[in-house]
């Protein structure tokens, strides 16, 4: 049964039950509007409600009694015992057919046409003897004469008893009464219908009451036997109910770390174990609690489709909104908050984005534009794009209006990236609008939405492309309770970040292998070819003590330096010490702190302190706009050096001896510490319990050993979908840049070979091999890679980043030179921009276009028609193969089988040189 019929059944449940006790009530206040009004509506919508669903008898029962109530509403008819005995004999049918509807997931079968015809007559006539087809349902033959017959017959009323007496107290009905019931009935329908309204209001409500006794016990029984219904599995909660049980959970968690703050400090403690049940069962309860709260998102977008075919007509243009990912949940709060950015930004596509239908034509589009929303979950955070294939932003007009409007001078602007000249969008008042109209022109668009955005820590990113349309990437927090941030100090004070903002810790000082530097009096740190822009917690918040280290110093001490992003800006805040991560509960500012940009809430940490959250995006607006915006073009050139040099980003250790190793950094999920008390073993392996699931733990070399004795021991959480794996090490050194080119193979399992990495001989890390080790089943195959003996040119497909980064390695290792691109689209537009490659590997299960459509697309024409292809897929059965070598596909390799692509790669490449 699906979710829409679930809810369809719950909330008619709790309309029937209204409408049982309102109808009563009626009938004793026959004058109330408001009450027939509640009824009615009622009614209107269990019956719009089941065509909607295609449900057309309980349609019809419903419309026939809606009519009933109808001509009451409108004065024709007064309420009497006739009437609300009808529409509750009405409510009893739609009841049975529920029941039924509940218990087979579909309509039962069947004719209601006496029973609608009897209400349609009512509704016509206005009481009984104008209505003559309710008679025989109301006749009864004489009470006396009917029990008299029951009674008579003692041994079925006997069989009777004894078969309820054998249901035992899980029976619903009881047998004797129920034939009891059947019997009065059909004993007597010759008798007339005035026998049946005795008196006005006294007897009527009974016979309604005997009628729905008549009808239920078959629904009731059915209920009882096929489980608890569908409306009893949930029930509505008050939402400030909820939010008091958030907070009270949030005190919770705020008393666990404090009790985790003492264990601590203790070396051996007897509380140590119950601590540790209570910080877990605390944990439980808060996942729990926030997920009451979460909502999906497509709940904010409910309006946005009627929103988009509006402003279709308003505009006269012709356009098409899809929505993917509206089942990803988030915090409703934060869902609230959304709402109307979400609503302007789709206002803003479809009036600035897509083009007219003329032009849309003349430039080749097709004359529907498309405005798409994506929602998915991406670190521990939602990321929401809103994109358009519109004509994208005219750089021109914006210049125009940064000139016109004094934000910029032309030579100023000379020296700006297409990009930051697109961020002016957001400065407030500015609109590129001609005229003013009632959907866009006034200049109070888009500072607001990025306002309303940082509010709750989010950002917002903005891509567009001449021609080809823009896209804004909005990434918010999951929920604004509870966070995760890093707690840090400086001149004495401890502040928390929130760890959404923070991208990596580096320790800067003469020794360190990071310096800083001054530009104009500016410090600035040299990290990895880049020149970042920093700021001095101490002097932002003047807290700066007599004997501390003057600013001008700094580069000559260690500190530490937070590498911070807000939106496509990074920049480094200054402090004196880091501590360790932190859930906190955000509590509201005080108000004589509210105006402080820098301060988003306050906490209280496990020790009692109370301490202040810093918010990134106050510090950057305290940063300045010039200094912060120059950013994106020093990472744009950083990435251009980085692309031009095969560099990427590896993440050096040491384990079990003194040779340092690197993996590629995009591989590791998370860097942590495992404590040795923590670790519990199952078939003799050590793993540990983790984000709820249980983690195996291997370490990256047999001198490693892990058991309870270890103490706290850093590792590397490899993770792809459900499965994780801790690679245990010895020591975590640093995150660096760097060409990755194998210079000597190994025979040891677990690694590559050898690189030089920053000036030192470095093992490279196989992870496939540790991950192999961990879980059997996560590849098809294992076995040792061997080396190739040529530098082909391979474009690998996959829109799995985390395969990518596993593939890219192993056939760089086995000397290929690969290239990684995540979508098929991108691959093709490399076709046309006229990159070559000896062969192309491809995922077939991929959005937006698959790999068989992929496939298709290259044969069709251009330059890589008679490339080779060979397709990844977890799925190799021979129907699988057929299917890709009909796409276009020379082979077909199981996803996993490592040997089997490496092998593939050597056999095709060669064939295709021996043909030529």
């Amino acid at each position: 049964m699906d979710d829409l019929l679930q809810e369809f059944l719950t909330e008619t449940a709790e309309s029937m039950d209204t409408l049982d006790v309102e109808l009563v009530r009626l009938e004793q206040n026959p004058n109330d509007p408001e009450l027939l009004s509640n009824i009615f509506r009622l009614v209107h919508t269990i019956k719009g409600t089941c065509g909607f669903l295609g449900l057309p008898r309980l349609e019809a029962v419903a419309h026939a009694g809606e009519n009933v109530l109808g001509m009451v509403r409108d004065g024709v008819l007064t309420v009497t015992p006739d009437a609300v005995s009808l529409v509750l004999e009405s409510l009893d049918r739609i009841k049975e057919l529920l029941a039924e509807l509940e218990q087979t997931g579909s309509e039962p079968e069947g004719d209601d046409s006496d029973l609608i015809g009897r209400l349609n007559a009512f509704a016509e006539g206005g009481d009984a003897q104008s209505a003559p087809e309710p008679a025989p349902a109301a006749e009864a033959a004489p009470a006396p004469e009917g029990e008299e017959e029951v009674a008579q017959d003692s041994d079925a009323l006997q069989a009777a008893f004894d078969a309820a007496e054998y249901k035992g107290p899980g029976s619903v009905t009881n047998p004797a009464e129920e034939q009891k019931q059947d019997a009065a009935p059909d004993s007597g329908e010759d008798k007339p219908a005035e026998a049946a309204v005795p008196a006005p209001v006294a007897s009527a409500a009974p016979a309604a009451a005997d009628k729905a006794a008549d009808k239920t016990p078959a629904a009731a029984s059915g209920g009882g036997a096929h489980g608890p219904s569908v409306a009893a599995q949930s029930i509505r909660v008050n939402v400030d109910l909820l939010e008091n049980l958030m907070t009270m959970v949030s005190e919770l968690v705020l008393t666990r770390n404090q009790l985790l703050q003492l264990l601590r400090a203790q070396q051996e403690s007897e509380f140590a174990a119950p601590l540790q049940r209570l910080s877990h069962v605390t944990s439980e309860l808060q996942e729990g609690v926030m997920k009451t709260r979460m909502q999906p998102i497509g709940n904010a977008w409910a309006k946005l489709p009627r929103i988009v075919r509006d402003l279709s007509v308003e505009l006269e243009k012709k356009m098409d909104l899809q929505m993917i990912g509206a089942e990803t949940e988030l915090d409703r709060q934060v869902l609230e908050l959304i709402k109307d950015p979400l609503t302007h930004m789709v206002r803003n596509s479809a009036d600035h984005g897509l083009e007219p239908t003329a032009d849309r034509v003349a430039a080749g589009k097709p004359d529907v534009g498309t405005i798409t929303l994506n929602a998915f979950h991406e670190g521990g955070h939602i990321v929401i794009e809103i994109s358009d294939d519109g004509a994208g932003l005219n750089s021109d007009r914006i210049k125009e209006k940064v000139m016109k409007n004094g934000l910029a001078t032309e030579a100023e602007l000379e020296t700006l990236t297409e990009q930051q000249i697109h961020h002016f969008i957001f400065r407030p008042g500015f609109s590129t609008a001609a005229e003013v109209t009632s959907v866009s022109g006034r200049g109070v668009g888009m500072d607001v939405v990025r306002t309303n955005i940082e509010r709750i820590g989010g950002t917002i990113e903005l891509q567009s492309e001449a021609g080809k349309g823009t896209t804004f990437t909005i990434k918010i927090p999951l929920t604004l309770a509870i966070v995760s941030a890093l707690i840090i100090a400086c001149a004495g004070e401890r502040f928390a970040v929130p760890q959404i903002s923070v991208l990596e810790l580096v320790l800067a000082g003469k020794d360190s292998g990071h310096t800083i530097e001054r530009i104009q009096g500016t410090p600035v740190l040299r990290l990895r070819n880049r020149l970042l822009p920093l700021v001095s917690l101490r002097e932002m918040l003047k807290i700066q003590e007599a004997d501390d280290t003057p600013l001008e110093e700094l580069g000559e001490e260690e500190t530490f330096v937070i590498v911070t992003q807000v939106g496509q800006n990074c920049f480094g805040i200054i402090v004196d010490r880091v501590y360790d991560t932190e859930e906190i509960v955000v509590k509201p500012v005080s108000p004589v702190l509210r105006n402080i940009s820098v301060f988003s809430g306050n906490t209280i940490l496990g020790d009692g302190s109370v301490i202040m959250i810093l918010d990134p995006n106050g510090i950057a607006g305290e940063l300045g706009e010039t200094v912060v915006n120059e950013q994106p073009e020093a990472e744009a050139a950083r990435q251009q050096i980085a692309s031009d040099q095969d560099r990427e980003a590896l993440l050096l250790f040491k384990g079990g001896d003194d040779v340092p190793k690197a993996v590629p950094l995009a591989l590791v999920a998370r860097l942590e510490e495992v404590d040795g008390e923590s670790i519990e073993f199952s078939n003799g392996k050590p793993l540990v319990q983790y984000r709820g699931r249980l983690m195996p733990l291997v370490p990256v070399s047999q001198n490693i050993t892990i058991s309870k004795d270890t103490g706290r021991q850093p590792m590397l959480v490899f993770a792809d979908g459900e499965r994780s794996m801790g690679l245990v090490v010895d020591d975590i050194i640093d995150i660096i840049e760097d060409r990755l080119s194998i210079e000597l193979g190994s025979d040891k399992p677990g690694v590559f070979g050898s690189a030089i990495i920053s000036g030192a001989a470095t093992d490279i890390i196989d992870t496939g091999y540790f991950l192999h080790e961990a879980h059997g089943d996560w590849f098809g195959a294992q076995g040792t890679l061997e080396n190739g003996d040529g530098r082909h040119k391979v474009l690998l497909v996959d829109d799995s980043a985390f395969f990518r980064n596993l593939l890219t390695p192993m056939l760089s290792v086995a000397g290929y030179s690969v290239t990684a691109v995540d979508n098929a689209r991108e691959a093709l537009e490399m076709c046309e921009s006229g990159h070559d490659f000896d062969i192309i590997i491809s995922d077939i299960e991929m959005p937006e276009m698959t790999g068989f459509e992929f496939a298709n697309a290259v044969r069709n024409g251009g330059s890589w028609a008679d490339k080779p292809m060979v397709a990844l897929s977890s799925h190799s059965s021979p129907e699988d193969l057929e299917r890709g070598r009909d796409a276009g596909f020379t082979d077909y390799v199981a996803k996993f089988d490592r040997d089997g692509l490496l092998q593939t790669l050597q056999d095709t490449l060669s064939s295709n040189v021996g043909h030529a």
